[in-house]
């Protein structure tokens, strides 16, 4: 084993979670603590700070092991120089964050978006182990992404690279306005908002459809229904997998990856899910570029962004 070790924190808006990692990608301890975020921003860098800290004296590594300690966090941010232009769920605004943690800490800091961070922690210790180009959905709230090319993220010139939910891929006629503010984009059909929206469509319509005695439905109310073999719910399944499937098939003639990884809530479906994506994405993708690739579930889960974070220090 290596006698340096790795550091990563995903911060989310409620809490903030904290691993030491090996070489490998192997998550060796970790910690969670409140973000703090009604305390503002000074508050939020202080605990980032303080956790990472306290993880490594309760750990029996040594301070002079840290490498250096990577942030992954959502928001429009600059990746080279660690500055956070504007967060969503964090009152966190034109902040230097990668200068003020090493400030604190007193070792290299590196940030990056949270789903390419995911994608990241995927590729290096999870479904894509080995892998050096693949690419990574995450199906929640909305759909996140991330690009990994010989085993590093794709940013693109301005950190937009991989911002798989928001490719224009329904077509007008069907198309709504996404939370960006462009129209049809993929995160409006297949994520769990997506998924609730077309079900309570379907119910105020009037369709028959088993969804209509449930008063707060869910994604997966409506997978469950699909599952049962509700006409409705399928029609909304297969939807949501239909443009998952079109939209790997456009990156598969760009990109090229030889695993498509699929994380976050809608991924527990499993191959109810899977298999529908699968058959889109051969009916939509010329045989020389479909040959060998993989569409496989995520495996890290709730660990992802932590290793992932960690994986900045070492793997970009």
């Amino acid at each position: 084993m290596s006698d340096h070790i790795y550091i990563g924190a995903d911060i989310g808006g409620t809490a903030i979670k904290v691993g030491i990692c090996d070489e490998n990608g192997t998550l060796l301890h970790s910690y969670e603590g409140p973000t703090g975020t009604e305390d503002g921003q000074d508050a939020i860098l202080e605990n980032i700070a303080a956790y990472v800290r306290k993880i490594v004296e309760d750990s029996p590594f040594a301070w002079e092991q840290v490498a250096g300690v990577g942030i992954g966090i959502a928001g429009f941010m600059d990746i080279p120089t660690g500055f956070m232009k504007t967060s969503p769920n964090l009152p966190l605004r034109n902040v230097p964050i990668k200068q003020i943690l090493e400030e604190k800490l007193g070792k290299l800091v590196k940030i990056n978006n949270d789903a390419n961070v995911a994608a990241l922690g995927e590729a290096w210790s999870g479904a894509g182990a080995g892998i050096p180009n693949v690419v990574c959905y995450t199906l929640g709230t909305g759909v996140g992404g991330g690009i990994i090319i010989h085993g590093k993220i794709y940013e693109g010139f301005n950190g937009m690279g991989g911002e798989l939910g928001h490719m224009s891929i329904v077509p007008d006629l069907e198309a709504i306005q996404c939370g960006c503010g462009k129209m049809g984009c993929l995160e409006t059909v297949s994520s769990a908002t997506g998924i609730v929206r077309m079900a309570k469509d379907a119910v105020e319509r009037g369709d028959r459809t088993s969804l209509s005695h449930i008063d707060n439905i869910t994604a997966k109310d409506v997978f469950d229904a699909a599952k049962a073999g509700d006409e409705v719910a399928n029609r909304i399944i297969s939807r949501a997998a239909f443009y998952l499937g079109k939209s790997m098939a456009a990156i598969a003639v760009v990109v090229n990856p030889q695993r498509f990884i699929i994380g976050g809530g809608l991924s527990k479906a499993g191959e109810f899910l899977f298999e529908q994506i699968r058959e889109v994405f051969r009916k939509f993708t010329p045989e020389t570029a479909q040959e060998g690739v993989e569409i496989l579930p995520a495996i890290l889960g709730n660990d992802a962004g932590v290793v992932g974070a960690a994986g900045l220090i070492t793997r970009s």
